[in-house]
């Protein structure tokens, strides 16, 4: 041994707390389990993207039938809220989709994809996806439970499975349950998340009425049987409870996640 070395005060190298001297070559067991977690919120996701497309291909693939001849009328299925809502659905979770397998396999590409898919993919479930589901799946079934003609006659029964029905108005509801617990958002100042959804659901009144004027027929048959002031008491009650339904999303993810931005400034 040489004089300097022999000279030098012996110093202990000190472990990292999270293990043997092998450690520092794995990292710490902080970032494998949040890798670990975020793998398995990349395959939720893909889970939930994949069923949403196959319950939306399935809804367009149907074979001709009684639904399918007031589908090829003005507007077709996009007269349907349940349609659009599919499409929310299936563009949300594919957003949710690229932007976990950016975190998990080009993590250089993360901020970068983060910055860009971030604010469209908490508006979108935040603004619309969560209220409009929710009032999709309990709308639909309080009615089909008061009197099915009014939103979904017998005779469908004959051309559409039940299994389609339900993934149209039913597992869209798990759907967004699992998406909030699994993953936080960040909603806009209660302000601007009230005239996104507004603006949303006036357009979609307006589009209604238009259809109606255009062709003399009506989107649902609750409409037909309503009298101009039903329709304005069943559009405003319809409006109040998405409005509802947004706040509670809004509830539930602070009491989840708390104040989410504040956890992660």
């Amino acid at each position: 041994m040489c004089r300097a070395c022999a000279a030098r005060p012996l110093t202990r190298v000190r472990e990292a707390p999270w293990g043997n001297g092998m450690s520092r070559l794995r990292g710490p067991p902080k970032m494998t389990v949040r890798l670990r977690g975020q793998r398995l919120m990349t395959f939720v996701h893909l889970f939930c993207f994949l069923w949403a497309l196959f319950s939306l291909s399935q809804n367009v693939g149907l074979p001709h039938s009684l639904r399918r001849e007031s589908e090829n009328t003005y507007g077709g299925r996009w007269k349907y809220l349940t349609f659009i809502n599919q499409i929310l659905q299936t563009l949300l979770f594919g957003i949710c989709v690229i932007l976990d397998f950016a975190c998990v396999f080009i993590p250089a590409k993360k901020n970068h994809v983060s910055s860009r898919l971030l604010p469209p993919r908490d508006f979108l479930f935040s603004v619309l996806v969560f209220p409009v589901g929710l009032f999709v799946a309990v709308t639909f079934w309080t009615l089909y439970a008061y009197d099915r003609e009014l939103v979904y006659p017998k005779e469908l029964d004959e051309t559409t499975p039940s299994w389609l029905n339900h993934t149209m108005h039913t597992t869209i509801l798990p759907l967004l349950l699992v998406e909030l617990v699994t993953c936080p958002h960040k909603y806009l100042s209660k302000l601007r998340g009230m005239v996104g959804l507004s603006i949303f659901g006036t357009s979609y009144l307006t589009w209604v009425l238009w259809v109606n004027y255009a062709s003399g027929i009506w989107a649902y048959p609750i409409l037909e049987v309503l009298g101009i002031p039903g329709k304005a008491v069943l559009f405003t009650i319809s409006y109040l409870v998405m409005v509802g339904f947004y706040l509670l999303g809004e509830h539930l993810t602070q009491i989840l996640w708390g104040d989410f931005q504040k956890c992660k400034k």
